[in-house]
């Protein structure tokens, strides 16, 4: 199949969904700075981790291979990117944002609530991360409760549902 290792791994989708996640979350935000848009508020330094982070992340979710045609978890990590985006926007060139707080509400009250937004959707992000990867070999029908469990659990397991000698 194109864009997979031989270890079943989508490096092709993942650099899709990666760079699709770069765009959607730097270029609207004008942290990578186009001549699309423009920000009327500098861009601040730990806006550059939190894309890094984000676009990271999303490329990993979408690399792990998994077991038949599993989409769970694809609307949390478009939930997490899009709360990323709002967390590394200008607060003042957000609409939303200033038509209900204002222009004061904006700079008070949202610009110092956007960090906190950040490291949410970044934690969120990498539990999706976690969570596929522990799911990697369940289908929508069925998990393997063992493949599921770090090394020394999952031999515990398998030698308890083993029949006995």
């Amino acid at each position: 199949m194109p864009g997979r290792s031989a270890g079943g791994w989508h490096w092709g989708r993942a650099a899709i969904i990666a760079a699709g996640s770069a765009l959607t979350v730097g270029v609207p935000t004008d942290v990578i700075d186009t001549d699309l848009f423009t920000r009327m508020t500098p861009v601040r330094w730990w806006e550059y981790p939190v894309l890094v982070l984000t676009v990271l992340l999303t490329g990993m979710w979408a690399a792990i291979p998994q077991a038949g045609d599993d989409g769970r978890g694809s609307a949390g990590v478009m939930g997490s990117t899009l709360a990323a985006a709002f967390a590394v926007g200008c607060p003042v060139c957000n609409k939303l944002v200033v038509g209900l707080l204002g222009l004061s509400g904006a700079l008070g009250v949202w610009a110092p609530l956007q960090p906190a937004l950040a490291g949410l959707s970044v934690i969120a992000l990498g539990a999706a991360v976690v969570v596929r990867w522990r799911r990697r070999t369940c289908t929508a029908q069925a998990c393997d409760a063992a493949a599921a469990l770090p090394d020394n659990e999952a031999q515990v397991a398998q030698q308890a549902v083993a029949p006995p000698n």
